[in-house]
């Protein structure tokens, strides 16, 4: 048997390469069982065709599985809420039940619910597969909805492809994305926020909480619907025109896609759907989760198998998503979830610890999304660092196109509160953000919308503290503010450069958004002020806001310029100067994290060349001190066995210098 590459990459996995091949075998294996048992695996995720409520012909057909059942019932507006014999569906083959009905049976917008029966029990229960739901305004509780408007949305989007390059993804939450206290809609977003997207030079949208969930503060982590497009934003129609507007305008959109758990709730999931736990979950205590109180799938199983793989192929088909930023990844690959666990040793990703149905299935997702969309990209939110999880399935790995750098924002939060600036480590710095396996590409990111939640501070709040409050307008005089600003411009920038693969932000921390993130709940009276983005901040002139956001777009728009692909290379870290230099593609950057200390004539070993600077944190255009000369040519010179560019280098400051070849005149 030929060798599996990953142990090329990375000699550390041989003692463990019994393991990984039987992985590897254990992945072709379910490709071919599933291609003797259905075809192919395109044909085998298309199971949304055929349960769940579809128009046939001149009438409804309706199915659901689920074995355990004695009877089912369509219940709803058209029944007055009671089981009717005509509404009654009929066991059928494998644990499905199935009903025809005729055109005049249910009608665009009908509310109805499955009323099922089991030996000692009944409940009322949503679809598996159900498409639309909503809330009942006076009971909360959801509802299935009927959804057949009498025009097929048309999209427009059919040339679009995403960009070639680096992956720069703005995380966006629909509900809290208006500026005023309350829900915000598809259309708000696509008319308020799009624009700002697209401005500030992002070329990849994520949005969360699209699977619907019944409980807002969630996040969207706890779904209940895998089928749905969450109704608190709109329409179905209107998330598909958000989606082919982001593709006209060359955005590319994924989904953050929870496959990961489910939430408990009988009455909105799936949880004991036809009176038993297991139903697509497993049985006892594994089937539920201890930290986050759901339930756990069964990824072994072929019916749950069927069902996931259908949901990363729905959302592509119906709503043309690019791809998907996959939750919970480490929780997936380890029977203990990776709770507690610092991942320190090689046996702590194998052994038994390691869930091979959920590795198999990770596998077939991504084998199935990049056959069905070669375009779509995939994105694993994976903190243990698991081997092979971003790479190729032929050489052994799992298929995902990136990994999430989960431990950079936990590195920078460590050093800001832990570390006082006259001993930030450059080299160490560098180390911990272009750290990655050779065989993955990652996404960096200072912060996500985790660490914008009551409880957690963003890097602004955590820099600035109370004078978020009282000096971030242009004429205060305050040096925690100018620090605050200052570091924040440098931790992006330095950030952004050294990924390997693509760069993160959540809505709004771009400008160092103010507030936390509080859903409304019981412990704020319900409120929304928390729960919404203050876009008018970064507009305002008379504040600081707008410099961070200004400095945002020169950041994102000279990132472009690099040719991809390309890694950052360390040229010159000394922690006692607290200097840092590296090039990006014929970038150099230059970073002085001393807070007090500025540097004439400093020695920088670089590639031969006249260099120029493009950008810097210190420019007065980003309410900075402007003590850089911007329009000073740098000639490198020559001493001993490196060529050598002697600049001056401002506390507390980074600067983007341009190589350029020399240009002699005779």
């Amino acid at each position: 048997m030929n060798r599996l590459p990953i142990y090329k990459s990375d000699s550390w996995l041989e003692p463990y390469a019994n393991i990984i091949d039987d992985r590897h075998k254990k992945i072709l294996r379910r490709i071919e069982d599933i291609k003797t048992d259905f075809g192919s695996l395109k044909e085998f995720s298309t199971a949304y065709n055929y349960y769940g409520l579809h128009r046939e012909g001149n009438g409804w057909v309706f199915r659901e599985w689920a074995p355990n059942a004695t009877s089912i019932y369509i219940i709803g507006d058209f029944s007055g809420w009671k089981e009717l014999p005509e509404y009654e569906l009929k066991r059928i083959e494998y644990g499905n039940f199935e009903i025809h009905m005729p055109a005049n049976a249910l009608k665009h917008q009908d509310k109805y619910k499955l009323s099922i029966h089991w030996n000692g029990g009944q409940g009322d229960r949503l679809p598996a597969y159900v498409t639309r739901v909503v809330q009942n305004e006076e009971t909360k509780l959801f509802d299935a909805q009927v959804w057949c408007p009498d025009e097929e949305f048309k999209w427009t989007d059919q040339n679009f492809k995403p960009s070639d390059g680096s992956r720069l993804i703005y995380e966006a939450h629909i509900g809290m994305s208006g500026e005023s206290e309350g829900v915000a809609t598809y259309d708000d977003f696509r008319i308020n926020v799009l624009p700002h997207v697209v401005e500030t030079g992002y070329n990849t949208l994520q949005l969360m909480a699209i699977q619907e969930h019944p409980y807002y503060g969630s996040f969207g982590y706890h779904v209940s619907n895998f089928f749905a497009a969450s109704s608190r934003f709109g329409t179905p129609e209107q998330l598909k025109q958000l989606i082919d507007e982001a593709h006209s305008k060359g955005i590319a959109v994924i989904m953050d896609i929870v496959h990961s758990h489910a939430v408990k709730n009988e009455n909105e999931g799936l949880s004991k759907f036809d009176g038993t736990t297991d139903l697509y979950f497993h049985y006892g205590e594994r089937g539920n989760h201890p930290a986050w109180d759901s339930r756990c799938f069964n990824y072994g199983k072929i019916e749950t198998l069927r069902f996931l793989l259908s949901n990363d192929r729905y959302w592509l088909d119906e709503y043309h998503f690019d791809g998907y930023r996959f939750d919970g990844v480490t929780s997936m690959l380890y029977y203990d979830h990776g709770l507690g666990k610092d991942f320190t040793s090689y046996s702590d990703y194998f052994r038994a610890n390691e869930d091979e149905d959920a590795i198999v299935y990770l596998a077939l997702a991504n084998i199935l999304i990049h056959e069905i969309k070669p375009s779509a990209i995939t994105i694993a939110e994976e903190m243990s660092g698991f081997p092979g999880i971003a790479g190729d399935i032929d050489a052994g790995g799992l298929g995902f196109d990136y990994r999430l750098s989960m431990g950079i924002p936990d590195y920078w939060i460590k050093l800001i509160k832990e570390t006082s600036d006259e001993k930030w480590p450059v080299g160490k710095i560098f180390y911990e953000l272009q750290l990655h396996r050779p065989e993955e590409k990652t996404i960096n990111y200072v912060e996500s919308h985790d660490q914008a939640l009551v409880g957690d501070k963003t890097v602004i709040f955590r820099l600035l503290d109370k004078d978020m409050y009282t000096d971030m307008n242009c004429e205060s005089m305050n040096m925690n503010v100018d620090r605050g600003m200052a570091l924040h411009k440098m931790i992006r920038l330095v950030t952004l450069f050294t990924s390997s693969g693509g760069y993160l932000t959540f809505m709004g921390n771009e400008f160092g958004h103010p507030e936390w993130i509080d859903f409304p709940r019981e412990g704020n009276d319900w409120s929304y002020k928390y729960a919404r983005r203050q876009w008018s901040l970064a507009k305002a002139y008379y504040l600081r806001y707008h410099y961070l956001l200004d400095f945002e777009i020169e950041m994102l728009k000279l990132f472009k310029e690099v040719p991809q692909p390309s890694y950052p290379y360390r040229l010159y870290d000394y922690d006692e100067t607290q200097v840092l230099a590296f090039m990006r593609g014929d970038l150099l950057l230059v970073f002085n994290f001393n807070p007090t200390n500025s540097y004439t004539d400093y020695g920088i070993p670089a590639p031969k060349g006249r260099y120029n600077i493009v950008m810097s944190t210190d420019e007065g255009r980003f309410n900075g001190f402007d003590r850089n000369d911007m329009y000073f040519v740098f000639y490198t010179q020559p001493e001993g066995d490196h060529d050598v560019l002697h600049l001056y280098i401002p506390a507390r400051s980074a600067m983007v210098l341009k190589k350029r070849d020399i240009v002699r005149i005779r």
